[in-house]
């Protein structure tokens, strides 16, 4: 009994040493907080839980490249604020990120959200990564500190009324949008592109972004005979406006952006969804230089990726990238260093202009076609090259 006893005390001290060792070994590293905040509750809490985890994947990349901060390691962590797609909660969550002296934020996801925090972190200093936010406002408000891995609305508004109107023949369009930074800004573009190409725009309505009948607007639609609808907002309501299409026998092809995700299939019903088009910033995952190979590693660990997880995981690489080169969290230095920055992203080339876009960009064109999304046509922008079969 008593060489049991010592011999458990060996192992327990054995023990203790190993915690104390990894405790010491953790101390010893320089602790990097990176921010991210988007809608991890609402109406598109999964889109914002798929960024948030493009961002996780990243940052335990990150924490195996060895990167030097002041003479010491960097272990970098996640800080994440919900701010639930409110512009009023993206604030507050914005200010509880600087007071947790965070190096750099990656989000947020929707434009209006982002673009209400992006002031916070410019008086802050903070360099901000946005991995979505397409409206072309965050990149004009004279910020230092903001900076997006998407392209924007101009180039996904020109590309839909061409595709619309040239490339689809549909003359007659209707524009619909939900009143959100994002939604409006986009329709905006649409509706002012599409004269210039020959169109009309024959119905111009406005709706919110937590309706739910859309029967009177689709009444006036009807009337005015349009041959396409383009919506500008979120999936779920997207889906809903295809079903009411659908059951008041409105013919129109319908067109969005960023709501080509399993959610709006289920949400429009299988026939109802069928041919709609969504145009996306970026290209399919199956395209992406690093797509096939990011989502196999991403399923791993959190599952089928549903559309901004690789954008994520390349805003967050930006920073961590930003940080490496200027061997330090002074924001001022950081932030040189993303204005020089060129990799290979899983997205494409990251590389920023001087407002904070990036240099180059794509917009994708996909349709449902047998009830799944099938990409059909991706248009380039800026150093790119117009992949096969785009036409601008």
């Amino acid at each position: 009994m008593i060489h049991a006893r010592n011999k458990l005390l060996l192992q327990t001290w054995a023990c203790a040493l190993v915690l104390l060792g990894a405790t010491t070994a953790a101390h010893a590293d320089l602790l990097v907080r990176i921010g991210v905040a988007g809608p991890y509750t609402g109406p598109v809490a999964a889109y914002g839980k798929d960024f948030e985890s493009g961002v996780r994947l990243a940052i335990a990349d990150a924490n195996v490249l060895g990167v030097q901060v002041d003479g010491e390691r960097a272990h970098f962590e996640i800080v994440s604020e919900d701010d639930a797609g409110d512009p009023r909660l993206a604030v507050q969550a914005a200010d509880r990120l600087v007071d947790q002296a965070v190096a750099g934020v990656v989000g947020h996801l929707t434009s209006s959200t982002t673009v209400a925090a992006a002031r916070v972190y410019s008086d802050a200093g903070i360099p901000q990564v946005a991995p979505a936010a397409t409206n072309p406002t965050l990149t004009r408000l004279g910020y230092a500190t903001a900076f997006r891995v998407i392209g924007d609305d101009l180039q996904v508004g020109a590309a839909l009324a061409h595709y619309i109107v040239a490339d689809r023949g549909l003359a007659a369009v209707a524009v619909i949008d939900d009143r959100t930074a994002y939604g409006q800004g986009l329709a905006d573009v649409v509706a002012r592109s599409i004269p210039g190409l020959g169109g009309r725009v024959v119905a111009r309505e406005y709706t919110s972004d937590r309706a739910s009948d859309f029967t009177a607007i689709l009444g006036r639609v009807k009337e005015k005979g349009a041959q396409a609808i383009f919506y500008g907002g979120v999936h779920p309501q997207a889906a809903l406006l295809r079903r009411q299409m659908r059951e008041l026998g409105i013919g129109a092809q319908l067109f969005g952006s960023s709501i080509s995700s399993d959610e709006y299939l289920a949400l429009a019903g299988s026939d109802a969804a069928e041919g709609t088009i969504s145009a996306d910033s970026g290209q399919a995952i199956e395209r992406m230089p690093g797509g096939p190979a990011f989502a196999a590693r991403f399923a791993a660990r959190f599952g089928k990726v549903v559309m901004y997880a690789p954008y994520g995981y390349d805003a967050t690489m930006a920073l961590v990238r930003a940080i490496q080169a200027a061997g330090s969290l002074a924001p001022a230095r950081v932030l040189a260093q993303l204005r020089t920055l060129e990799f290979p992203g899983v997205t494409g080339p990251i590389a920023f202009d001087a407002k904070g876009d990036l240099r180059s960009a794509a917009v994708t064109f996909s349709q449902v076609r047998g009830g799944r999304w099938v990409p059909i046509q991706t248009v380039a922008f800026g150093l790119a090259t117009p992949a096969a079969g785009a036409s601008r």
